[in-house]
């Protein structure tokens, strides 16, 4: 079953240029992930420090993969000063029975 989730987090006052770019970098490898089928990156509409990602993994395996992956530490430690929450905040999402 795939795996999806959002995560969110919201730049600090002065650090969404600096946020937007490391996002951008680490999307790019993520995006090379073999299990990777999607992560989207976007900022609110009302509010563009708040930043939401759209993942969707092949399988738990796949996403289990991109925890490990050796560039997702130094992304977390470089991100971490730069927001406001003290990480991500994880979303899990569950198809819609039904819905293809």
């Amino acid at each position: 079953m795939k795996k999806t989730l959002l995560a969110e987090f919201t730049a600090r006052e002065g650090a969404e240029a600096e946020v937007a770019r490391l996002i951008g970098e680490y999307a790019l490898k993520v995006r090379e992930e073999e299990g990777n089928l999607a992560f989207d990156v976007y900022t609110k509409a009302a509010n563009p420090r708040a930043f939401w990602i759209f993942e969707v993994y092949r399988d738990e395996d796949a996403f289990q993969a991109h925890l490990n992956a050796p560039y997702g530490g130094p992304f977390n430690t470089a991100l971490a000063p730069l927001i406001e929450e003290d990480a991500s905040v994880l979303t899990f999402l569950d198809p819609l029975a039904g819905n293809p």
